[in-house]
């Protein structure tokens, strides 16, 4: 691989190292800066790279940031493919000790990934974290397939493991147990739509009674682990459901004290209504009466000084009688 295809995978590997909001202009960006300088296949490659759903961008994060809890997640999937290929009489203790360590390797990273999902103000709602889980599941299932989906670059969630990809569980007997990360893809295998599981290449020197057993047992080790997968999905949902159910209930009942709060404001408002009309009506009839009042005594003083000069006017009079007499 040339230098400038080197620098363009770790170009392209930092992408996917960045938060999910960047990603879209980074992309951009890089592509631009490559047209610019005469490499335009390069540029459309990258452009054409998709951005990744919420939960791949979380398996990602974990391939890059936590290579360690990642890696021991492949090494408990090779121990599972060493136990069930195993001809000894301990087998079945072993591929269930096998499976309880991948089971707590997948519950490691799934409450890593939801630090990190918390940390860039994502919601590590139920569903995420079991797409997250389950994306984990099938990589491990398909660590040893040379063109399986790779961690780091996912665009997408990768289906859970079925029947096929179920036999990839089955390596050549005598493999060694290794701790292998798969093969960087290359760009152009990245910018189209992710791929989830390759079709698992024959057991040599396994009869097919044998082939079918082992499958059988394998898919059965699988439905288990997703089915504990599925259980600590639903513990984690039922705490929210009834936080939210108490949440719900209690907006009720402020809701119900609220109503009767106001129907009783309404009372008291048509009760205050009243008495003010009632002493509106009072405080009008004394106005009137004290108007009446007022008429009356104005009348009485005019009749007082009516009286008065009347007084004057007759006692002087009576004084000019007498001076004539």
């Amino acid at each position: 691989m040339s230098k400038s295809n080197n620098q363009l995978d770790r170009d392209v590997d930092a992408l996917f190292k960045l938060p999910l909001a960047e990603f879209t202009d980074a992309r951009n960006s890089l592509a631009k800066r490559l047209k610019q300088n005469g490499r335009a296949n390069d540029a459309t490659l990258v452009k054409a790279l998709a951005k990744p759903s919420i939960s791949a961008w979380a398996v990602n994060q974990l391939f890059w940031n936590h290579r360690k809890e990642f890696d021991q997640l492949l090494v408990t999937a090779q121990r599972i493919r060493q136990a069930q290929t195993s001809r000894t009489a301990a087998k079945i203790a072993d591929i269930r000790e096998a499976l309880e360590t991948r089971r707590d390797a997948l519950s490691q990273l799934s409450d890593l990934a939801t630090a990190l999902l918390r940390a860039a103000s994502h919601n590590p709602a139920p569903d995420t974290i079991h797409r997250i889980t389950t994306t984990l599941e099938a990589l491990s299932a398909s660590a040893s397939i040379h063109d399986g989906p790779t961690p780091g670059r996912l665009i997408q969630d990768v289906d859970p493991p079925g029947f096929g990809s179920l036999a990839g569980f089955a390596p050549i007997a005598g493999a060694k147990l290794t701790n292998v990360v798969p093969m960087r893809p290359s760009l152009k295998a990245v910018s189209g739509v992710a791929k989830t599981q390759s079709k698992p290449s024959p057991v040599p020197h396994v009869s097919e009674k044998r082939r079918l057993e082992e499958a059988r047992r394998i898919k059965i080790a699988a439905a288990k682990l997703s089915l504990q997968v599925a259980k600590k999905s639903l513990a984690e949902a039922r705490p929210e459901a009834q936080r939210l159910e108490a949440a719900q209930k209690k907006a009720q009942a402020e809701a119900k004290e609220a109503a009767a709060k106001a129907k009783q404001a309404e009372k008291r408002l048509r009760e205050a209504e009243e008495h003010f009309e009632k002493a509106n009506t009072l405080s009008e009839g004394a106005v009137r009466q004290a108007q009446l009042i007022a008429s009356e005594a104005a009348t009485a003083i005019e009749a007082v000084d009516d009286a008065k000069r009347n007084v004057e006017k007759a006692t002087k009079e009576l004084e000019s009688l007498f001076r004539q007499s």
